[in-house]
């Protein structure tokens, strides 16, 4: 057995494992049929299509059913595979959904290191190439790269961080955000991570909606036009070997939700649009679609009297096969979002599904709604006994079950997975951690920030100061100026906000998470901040992760500073004028 050539771009992570694959004139390939020939779906000689129909007409119904799933999976800090004692409650191991529920798509949640996780990643792999078929494995996540406080970035060690994606749009510069993407890329590829449950290019047109922060704001046209660097910088031109798949949200958006209410959650209202907006909301996927998204996901909400029932999109015919397939024609993957099917028990609480309008549907009928609807794939979810069954009823057709399975064949095959699915465990520090990654997005941080006033011209901070610090790690502000104990004591004071939010009251402790409500200050909070204002000059540096409504802040500030995601340092370094707020 000889090795393949491995690519020149060590970007690409591809890795030999010769006790696995064998070779004939140099193409890797599994395994001979039993006929001792090489099978189409095995040989990347052969195109896509040929390859796909090859493999699709090998699998069994179980097979079938298993590929439209993908839900969360463990990677323990050994690498190890098997659910270890005391690890997160209701979540299966990825190995026992590939023996069991013939699943091979798979999401990350809370990870430990880029290594550990490498490491993890093919050993999995390695597992599937012992099934019958040897499909490989797909590895989703949510953003890992920003430097953030809220919880739908899935922050971990050795990734880079950057702004988040308003503090992007602030900036306004396309190619910052493909250089941004193109990075992301990489340490994606280094790990195993082949698709990204991203870009977010939802509008930000209800102030009060707790998803801002993953965005590129309320401008549909800028929106756009960073939609598109983004896919390009994460998925090259065409998807091949070095990409990272987007799956781009929340189609047809998901921001105009009434009083601001999410609709992860019961309690949320619908989707409305004030001056009949609907297709304004539209603008950035039309955007993402020219760029060539490799797949979609639609959002929890109900488009409220916009078609022809009041149904959460991914339920909805009138959306995935009327708007998205016919007129956008759009033949990638459609994956839903997280839980529409079952409830989640969390302790004694249940958090329903996210079946908004179809909730007296059982299980199965919300299975088959979803796929007349012109879905492809069940996020969230390990259930593909209800699909079995529906087949087996003849309440869902072959043909039907094939065209979805085809797509997300397709992608598989386009990612080169089923060439070589493995990374190269060595390459991985000179990737993750990269100093170079890390400055640039250090860099992005305090390019995002917005000198929102500066009376007295008292920015930057020159010559010998002693400061007053809240909310600000004192250690590193003393890199900076002379740190002192109190107010009285300070030339300056230096205050780090976060935009207000209000509980909402639920026993749902995941709901109670979520930054809805009021953007304001009130009571006690507000008057402590303004105690302190009034006692020294202040500069205030708040994150805006929704709007924020500061009118007696703004007024007393000596300078107020907005930040969509930045470390101290990255704040320090502006005030200081080391950076500038862009």
């Amino acid at each position: 057995m000889h090795s393949t050539t491995q690519t020149p771009d060590p970007t690409a992570l591809i890795r030999q494992h010769s006790s696995l694959l064998r070779c004939e004139d140099g193409i890797p390939y599994r395994d001979l049929n039993k006929n001792g020939k090489l099978d189409i779906y095995e040989d990347p000689r052969q195109p896509v299509e040929a390859r796909v129909a090859d493999l699709l007409s090998q699998m069994t119904l179980e097979e079938k059913a298993g590929l439209l799933f993908i839900n969360g999976a463990v990677v323990n800090e050994d690498g190890s595979l098997e659910l270890q004692p005391g690890g997160p409650p209701g979540v299966a191991a990825a190995v026992d959904q590939i023996q069991h529920q013939q699943m091979s798509h798979f999401n990350l949640w809370q990870i430990p290191s880029g290594q550990v996780v490498a490491d993890w990643y093919n050993r999995l792999q390695r597992f599937a190439e012992g099934t019958r078929l040897g499909i490989p494995v797909t590895i989703a996540s949510d953003p890992r790269n920003h430097f953030s406080n809220t919880i739908f970035s899935m922050r971990a060690r050795d990734f880079s961080q950057w702004c988040e994606t308003p503090g992007f749009a602030a900036i306004g510069d396309a190619q910052l955000v493909r250089q941004f993407a193109g990075i992301m890329r990489r340490e994606y590829l280094a790990v195993g991570i082949r698709m990204a449950l991203h870009p977010q290019i939802d509008l930000a047109t209800e102030p009060r909606w707790p998803r801002i922060s993953g965005t590129f704001g309320e401008d549909a046209h800028l929106s756009a036009r960073l939609v598109r660097a983004y896919i390009a910088g994460m998925q090259g031109e065409t998807l091949g070997a070095h990409s990272v798949a987007c799956m781009t949200k929340h189609f047809p958006g998901g921001g105009p939700q009434r009083e601001g209410l999410d609709p992860h959650f019961e309690f949320q209202q619908g989707q409305v649009y004030p001056g009949n907006n609907f297709d304004y909301h539209l603008i950035p996927f039309e955007a993402a679609f020219e760029a060539g998204t490799a797949a979609i996901m639609p959002y929890y909400g109900v488009p409220l009297d916009q078609t022809d029932e009041n149904v959460a999109m991914s339920f909805n015919k009138a959306i995935i096969s009327g708007l998205l397939r016919q007129k956008y024609a759009y033949d990638g993957v459609v994956c839903t979002d997280w839980g529409l099917i079952t409830d989640a028990h969390m302790g004694d609480f249940i958090w329903p599904a996210r079946a908004w309008g179809v909730e007296h549907l059982t299980e199965a009928e919300r299975v088959l709604k979803v796929l007349e609807a012109g879905v492809d794939q069940f996020g969230g979810e390990s259930c593909p006994e209800h699909v079995v069954a529906l087949v087996k009823a003849g309440r869902l057709s072959q043909e039907r079950l094939d065209r979805s399975v085809r797509r997300l064949l397709r992608l598989k095959f386009q990612l080169g997975l089923f060439d070589n699915p493995f990374v190269d465990e060595e390459l991985v520090p000179h990737i993750m951690g990269n100093p170079v990654a890390s400055a640039a997005g250090a860099d992005a941080q305090k390019r995002a920030m917005t000198l929102l006033k500066n009376e007295g011209g008292v920015l930057p901070l020159i010559g010998e100061k002693k400061i007053y610090v809240k909310n600000v790690d004192p250690a590193i502000a003393a890199q900076y100026a002379q740190v002192v104990a109190t107010p009285a004591e300070a030339d300056f004071a230096i205050l780090r906000l976060d935009t207000p939010w209000v509980p909402v009251e639920t026993d749902n402790g995941f709901a109670r998470s979520f930054h809805h409500g009021d953007l304001d200050f009130k009571g006690e909070a507000k008057a402590e901040i303004l105690r302190l204002l009034a006692e020294v000059p202040t500069i205030v540096v708040i994150y805006l992760d929704r709007p924020a409504v500061i009118p007696e802040i703004s007024a007393a500030a000596q300078a107020l500073l907005a930040d969509y995601g930045a470390s101290d340092t990255s704040v320090l370094d502006v005030l200081i004028g080391r950076a500038r707020p862009e």
